[in-house]
């Protein structure tokens, strides 16, 4: 069963979606809607539109769109139940749970509350006698009990079943269990921990849920480290971990170290703006994250061929989201963690302050690869430094400082390494708008909408649809009009028809559109939202129906060869006197 009508309309009436909006993202006047910096991609001119009449937002960069719980589900990455819950918390409104299914909801309750015992479960077995390897490990990494107890570190005892006991003993299956990633099963169906003999890292959310763990061996079995697999409480790509620690601390900047043990003594060293990825190279939505706290990162991956190859990735993804990013260079040790423990924290923080550009990185590696005193080498390593970083660079200014660089170092004047540097950004343009127009051609754009892949092959008809539905919605004074004169069979395409039917079924049992993000996905309540978006300035909507409509009747009462072939001599005759009047009406409206 659905919520009750009320209860939405009334939600989304304390819910104002400017508001909800702004306190993720900051929200600029833009004539009479707003606008902002899409949370959903990276972008540094504001692309996504809210719309206060419709309570509503599209981004005209992503196509992503909806209502207010559909922009909740996508940012804290909820389900519907979970969002309107979410909301409701926030308005201070009693969520109705009579009929409501929300078994995704309590399942991923289920794993938190699992995942918070088994954190709890870990830290005892650390600090108890049984624990003595995992703490003997903590002590050698010359962690305080302080910071122990601050990261909730724990051990998972060399045992197949000790954790699963365990939360079996609180009432939880092994189905559960298995589904929070906790423990594993055979293939005779046996279940066992999946953690075992491991020192464990807890990973907590923003609110300080637990929401999956990582675990380091304490010998020399593999894989050395072990992170949760995706749970309906968790996906690797779109956390951060000790971000709930560092969004209080980052002050303009973060630094993003590679391992969890970087991350925790240089927290413990002082400096609490540190976060990492968890056990995979930085991602797009990490990123994304990322952006929104700060507008620097300071990198700090390891100094080994792997390191230097996850830096190179994540200048690259944090430059997309609008982020500088500066290169922690270090030298005399293989990681901070081991820095720190040599040099001190003092010495770190002169290390921070010290570390360069990523440009200035790059060009640095390139360096050490070519024999500058050759002209040979030179010209390799001009040739190199002007593709892989000088054309990468996102301004005029930035490019123009650092040819002034390469100029001093190799002789070369610096209006020829621009001249070289402009030419190589003219044919990357040239590509990417020769693409685009070979997409427009074969039609290719069309076929990644995946929520109505039909519009590739009824594009007109599609359109007028699109608009049609819009209007509708909208009502404006002209739903009783449209759905005299058009019913859903008129449709070329199937999502449209739906939508359409839907829009119209609730118009006629005078029930409010409010409630539409329950019965469409986040995709389909995009898409939607687009076609408003898309008609928002439309003027003449009388004239521009009419038009749209007729595209669609003209498309419903089309007749193929196949029916031609199975017509009467009397059809055939209505049929010729038919196109006939069609044919007149359109010499009449050219005229």
């Amino acid at each position: 069963m659905a919520l009750p009508e009320s209860f939405l309309q009334q939600l989304k009436l304390s819910c104002d979606i400017e508001s909800v909006i702004s306190s993720y993202v900051t929200v600029k006047r833009q004539g009479r809607n707003r606008a902002c910096l899409c949370p959903f991609h990276s972008e540094k001119t504001p692309s996504m539109v809210i719309y206060n009449d419709t309570q509503s937002f599209y981004c005209f960069g992503c196509g992503a769109g909806g209502d207010v719980i559909t922009f909740i589900m996508k940012i804290e990455n909820l389900d519907y139940i979970e969002a309107v819950r979410f909301l409701a918390d926030r308005a201070g409104m009693q969520m109705p749970e009579t009929g409501v299914d929300d078994s995704a909801a309590k399942l991923k309750m289920r794993i938190l509350e699992m995942n918070r015992e088994a954190a709890r479960f870990f830290h005892r077995c650390l600090i108890s006698p049984a624990g003595q390897a995992g703490m003997a490990y903590f002590k050698k990494r010359q962690l305080t009990d302080e910071t122990i107890k601050k990261f909730g570190l724990g051990y998972a005892p060399d045992s197949w079943d000790a954790l699963r006991k365990h939360l079996r003993a609180k009432g939880y299956s092994d189905e559960e269990l298995y589904k929070a990633f906790l423990v594993s099963r055979s293939q005779k169906g046996h279940y066992f921990d999946i953690y075992r003999n491991r020192v464990m890292f807890p990973i907590l959310d923003l609110r300080g849920n637990v929401i999956a763990f990582g675990g380091r061996v304490l010998d020399d079995s593999k894989p050395k480290y072990l992170n949760s697999g995706d749970t309906p409480a968790f996906k690797k790509t779109n956390q951060l971990f000790c971000l709930n620690f560092a969004k209080n601390e980052c002050k303009g900047s973060l630094i993003l170290a590679e391992g969890y043990m970087d991350v925790i003594a240089m927290y413990q060293a002082g400096f609490h703006n540190v976060v990492a990825t968890l056990g995979t190279a930085l991602t797009q939505e990490q990123a994304r994250m990322i952006s929104s706290y700060v507008d620097e990162v300071i990198l700090s991956y390891d100094s080994d061929e792997a390191g230097q190859k996850a830096t190179k990735r994540a200048v690259g993804l944090l430059s997309a989201a609008g982020v500088k990013a500066r290169v922690l260079k270090i030298e005399g040790a293989k990681d901070p963690d081991e820095y720190i423990k040599k040099f001190g924290a003092t010495r770190f923080k002169l290390l921070l302050d010290g570390s360069g550009s990523a440009a200035d990185y790059e060009l640095e590696r390139l360096r050490q690869s070519y024999d500058l005193d050759s002209p040979s080498g030179q010209a390799d390593y001009l040739r190199a430094a002007i593709n892989g970083v000088l054309s990468s660079l996102a301004t005029p200014v930035e490019r123009d400082v650092y040819a002034g660089k390469l100029s001093r170092e190799t002789g070369v004047a610096r209006d020829t390494i621009l001249a070289q540097v402009n030419a190589i950004l003219a044919k990357k343009r040239r590509t990417k708008e020769k693409k685009e127009w070979q997409d427009i051609q074969s039609g290719r754009q069309y076929y990644a909408d995946r929520v109505n892949p039909q519009k590739a092959l009824n594009k007109r008809e599609a359109i007028a649809e699109e608009r049609i539905i819009a209007f509708l919605y909208k009502d404006n004074g002209f739903s009783d009009y449209i759905l005299d004169k058009i019913s859903p069979d008129a449709f070329a395409t199937d999502f449209n028809r739906r939508l359409f039917r839907i829009i119209a079924e609730k118009i006629q049992h005078n029930i409010a559109l409010d409630s539409l993000s329950g019965e469409l996905t986040p995709p389909e309540m995009a898409k939607l939202t687009g076609y408003l978006a898309q008609t928002a300035e439309l003027q003449n909507i009388k004239d521009e129906l009419d038009d749209d409509i007729d595209v669609l009747l003209r498309h419903k009462n089309r007749v193929t060869d196949d029916k031609i072939a199975e017509m009467g001599l009397q059809e055939l005759s209505q049929l010729a006197k038919q196109l006939g009047s069609q044919k007149k009406r359109d010499h009449t409206k050219t005229f």
